[in-house]
Formats: C-alpha cells, structure tokens, sequence
C-alpha cells in the first residue's frame, strides 16, 4: 500500500528556517524521482523542488537558494529544508514521486507551513 506521510510544519517568522520530511512507503523509493509541491490558499499546486533517482535536484525560481531538497533511501525519506523563509512560502506542502512531470501517487495528507509575525 503507498503512503506518503509528511510531517515537520509550523508557524514560522520571516526569515526563520523548517525542516519537513516526507516518509514513503509502498513504492521503490530509490528508484523514484521525488518532488515536493506546495498549495497556497486559493491557489494551484505547484512543484517546488525535485530530487531525480540519478541525484540531480532542481527548484522553481521562487525557492531557488533558499530551499534545498535531500534523500535518504535506505530510509526512504524525503527532505526540504527551507531557510529565509517568507510570508510567500505559506502553503500545505506535500511530496510525491513524479513522472513526466506530473506526480503520480496518491497524496498524502501534507505539512501546514505558515509564515508570519
């Protein structure tokens, strides 16, 4: 059975840090390319980092520099590390594994990040 547990959330100030981590189960973790998304209030979800089965990563332009994205696969663990955070950032964010692009498991019930004085 696939499942994705996210977990690491919380309200942060601008320019503070989180961890979040994402815990799979069910699929061949290390040979899945790995993304974490975000869905802002009103907003569509969009994939902000991504970690390929090969090691390459890649962000999107608005967490580039401050978002740094890591696996472990003999824990089948997905991380994301979000430094100088911004009231921008606050979203649900979730991870999956990805494909063509597109994610391609079922979501997981995702990590509330709130960033704000």
């Amino acid at each position: 059975q696939v499942q994705l547990v996210e977990s690491g959330g919380g309200l942060v100030q601008p320019g503070g840090s989180l961890r979040l981590s994402c815990v799979v189960s069910g699929i061949a973790f290390s040979t899945n390319h790995m993304g974490w998304y975000r869905q802002a209030p009103g907003k569509e979800r969009e994939l902000v980092a991504i970690s390929s089965a090969i090691g390459f990563t890649n962000y999107d332009g608005s967490v580039r520099g401050r978002f740094t994205i890591s696996r472990d696969n003999a824990k089948k663990t997905l991380n994301l590390q979000m430094n100088s955070l911004k009231p921008d950032d606050t979203a649900v964010y979730y991870c999956n594994s990805v494909s063509g692009g597109r994610p391609i498991l079922p979501w997981g019930q995702g990590t509330q990040v709130t960033v704000s004085s």
